[in-house]
């Protein structure tokens, strides 16, 4: 995300104490026991919860029918360490803040997902010194927060370091399988050919470690883009670099591929209107992507005047609207159900029980096609897939056979 998503209130920092890799929490201090859909994290818009004039994350939910936000930005402390922070100077360990904000959110049938990283500042993946280490931070906030879903926001200028991605793919494969169910996307930027070198060599790292998180999200703004179609055809180009990389055929490639759009005036004077937020989620829809969110509900709100002078604000778009319009886009995809990869006819019952097959192995890469059986079912793969749970997602990889 850019410049104007790069800064937070300050606060004191306080050094966090090592936090192990452990499973998924079910509730902590907010009360949070209950995930939302993975559709609903998919769907999550950016919100700045200390800067950026933040908006009352309840009211947004009153009037759009909102329920997951991804609050940005968790980064390495500004004076340097291995503990994680809000902006860089906020530390998670001693947060309250973000807490009440969360707080509010959860009481209202809602929840959150985080995202680390961003444009600008220093990632915990530069100053960590290796993946365990850089993992064992984002735990503390997976932890503290009760979190079923986080953002890696691989970006510059970390995502031109090779040791730094390296250590963020780590670290992000390490809590994928200590956080069964956690929902993982990976955000970089978007170029009219998809992504540029830096996102190509994200996703040959993500490969070479044997790590496919939900979706890997472009952000088709700040480079030339003009509207709508610009952005549908850098995401068709990014299927095919999925597609080339990790040997997947084009539905699974979109079940992977994500949009993360700017809404109103980007930080080079592009413009993307209402209008062309519902040509890319028709897009998104259409072809059964997993993701569609943008930067930021702190913008979603008409500016005054509206093109605020020719500049681009962090609190408001430029561009005329309604207060949460761009909000009602993701509400609008949440509520999409999308097309199964593949038709799958009802099982006939049997009166005798199925013999179980092999069973399902966390560390086993599966194709489309291979059975295995998980809790007492079978389950057979409808693409390729690596360490991702039969039955954990409504529309995951695999299909269920029935019980064995």
């Amino acid at each position: 995300m850019r410049p104007l998503r790069a800064c937070l209130g300050a606060a004191a920092a306080v050094t966090l104490a090592a936090a192990g890799t452990t499973a998924l929490v079910a509730s902590n201090a907010s009360g949070a026991t209950t995930a939302l859909s993975n559709r609903w994290y998919a769907a999550a818009p950016y919100l700045m919860p200390l800067d950026n004039n933040p908006p009352d994350a309840g009211a947004i939910m009153d009037a759009s029918g909102l329920k997951a936000f991804q609050l940005a930005f968790v980064l390495a402390p500004n004076g340097g360490g291995c503990s994680p922070t809000w902006g860089g100077t906020a530390a998670v360990s001693s947060d309250t803040a973000v807490q009440s904000v969360i707080n509010t959110i959860r009481a209202k049938g809602g929840d959150v997902s985080v995202s680390i990283g961003g444009y600008g500042g220093t990632k915990l993946g530069q100053t960590c010194a290796d993946a365990a280490s850089t993992a064992a931070a984002y735990q503390q906030v997976i932890t503290k927060y009760g979190l079923h879903a986080i953002d890696f926001d691989l970006e510059e200028p970390e995502y031109e370091n090779t040791a730094a991605i390296k250590n963020e793919i780590g670290a992000a494969k390490i809590l994928q399988q200590n956080n069964p169910g956690l929902y993982v996307s990976v955000t970089t930027a978007g170029t009219a050919d998809g992504t540029g070198w830096f996102g190509k060599q994200m996703l040959l790292e993500a490969k070479s470690q044997g790590f496919t998180p939900n979706n890997f999200s472009i952000m088709p703004f700040d480079g030339g883009f003009s509207g709508a179609a610009s952005q549908t055809s850098a995401l068709t180009n990014f299927n095919s670099i999925l597609q080339s990389t990790f040997g997947w055929d084009q539905a699974t490639a979109y079940a992977h591929e994500g949009f993360s759009g700017m809404n109103g005036r980007s930080d080079t004077g592009e413009y993307f209107t209402q209008a062309d937020f519902q040509t890319v989620l028709d897009y998104a829809t259409s072809h059964n992507m997993d993701r569609f969110t943008f930067w930021s509900l702190n913008r979603d709100r008409q500016c005054s005047p509206v093109d605020n002078n020719g500049t681009t604000s962090g609190t408001c778009s430029s561009v005329a609207q309604g207060d949460w319009d761009f909000a009602k886009y993701s509400v609008k995809f949440a509520g999409v159900t999308p097309p199964t990869t593949t038709p799958t006819p009802t099982p006939t019952p049997t009166p005798t029980p199925t013999s179980c097959k092999t069973a399902w192995s966390s560390t086993a890469v599966y194709t489309a096609g291979n059975e295995v059986s998980y809790n007492s079912h079978n389950w057979k793969a409808k693409w390729w897939t690596q360490n991702e749970v039969p039955g954990a997602s409504e529309w995951g990889p695999w299909q269920d056979e029935g019980a064995c």
